[in-house]
């Protein structure tokens, strides 16, 4: 396996060899997966707590709902929600913090109170003063890809060609920011399962994660507790994801994935780290 190398801050990961959980911790009162239950930022920071704990390597602090037809919040407010959360843990962990946003504001606050990753929705298309700030701030990147915003993003999808389509995507914000004097190492991928995918787009680009693979870049995916996993199993209870989800975080690092933004930090370390001992035997 070629080495594939993830920078972050001073951090350099080589997800090649061991590859990375990244706790999803919704600061939101209307998350599908929380219900509201880390609103406060008490609850969130001993939540942030556990997910290092349990094995997480990376935080990802969100304050603003991503969910198929949610509604944006203000600067201000998501200022609100996930600032006190990142200085609440930046001086009692040792794994890096990501923020999940879209605006150039919340990262810049984000990234001053010690987050040291983006995590944009849009790819860097939302604000068009996020890319000049991943820049300046030397700051890691996730380019995700989303057709559409939250709200409008699951009526009706369509592509010629999914995975053809987001590998293009990927190259182009890829030329984009390395045009803007953003570290390539520092830039992962993310197709955004779910976002603006119907289940077969989802099926399609996970049964062909290398085609989305571009300048052999970490690749993150996000499976957890998502609505396609609940129809290939014909349940509505969000709990029954769990293991489904599982399933997939051990198929997918087998068949090249690097980074697993998940709800269940504890369980799926355990799924990576079973995975990972049985492919360096593979060896």
């Amino acid at each position: 396996m070629r080495e594939r190398i993830w920078k972050i801050g001073k951090r350099v990961f080589d997800v090649s060899r061991h590859g990375l959980i990244m706790g999803v911790l919704n600061v939101t009162p209307d998350s599908f997966s929380e219900d509201g239950e880390f609103l406060t930022a008490d609850k969130a920071t001993e939540r942030g707590l556990q997910m290092a704990a349990e094995g997480a390597h990376i935080v990802d602090i969100g304050g603003e709902s991503t969910r198929p037809g949610s509604e944006p919040v203000t600067v201000e407010e998501e200022l609100r929600r996930v600032i006190p959360v990142i200085e609440n843990l930046r001086p009692k962990l040792d794994i890096p913090i990501s923020i999940d946003t879209s605006k150039a504001a919340v990262a810049r606050a984000a990234i001053q109170a010690g987050a040291s990753i983006v995590n944009d929705v849009t790819g860097g298309r939302g604000d068009d003063q996020m890319l000049p700030l991943v820049a300046e701030t030397k700051s890691a990147f996730i380019i995700m890809h989303m057709q559409g915003t939250p709200r409008t993003m699951q009526i009706a999808p369509r592509y010629k060609d999914v995975g053809l389509e987001i590998s293009e995507f990927f190259r182009q914000q890829f030329a984009r920011a390395i045009g803007l004097n953003i570290d390539p190492m520092a830039i992962a991928f993310d197709p955004g399962i779910g976002f603006g995918k119907t289940l077969k787009h989802n099926l399609e680009l996970l049964a062909h994660l290398e085609q989305l693979r571009v300048h052999d870049r970490a690749l993150v995916i996000g499976v957890s507790r998502k609505s396609f996993l609940g129809k290939l199993i014909g349940s509505q209870e969000i709990s029954d994801r769990l293991i489904p989800g599982l399933a997939l975080t051990s198929l997918l690092r087998a068949r090249g994935a690097d980074v697993f933004r998940v709800h269940d930090v504890r369980e799926n370390v355990y799924a990576l780290g079973v995975t990972e001992a049985v492919l360096q035997r593979a060896k």
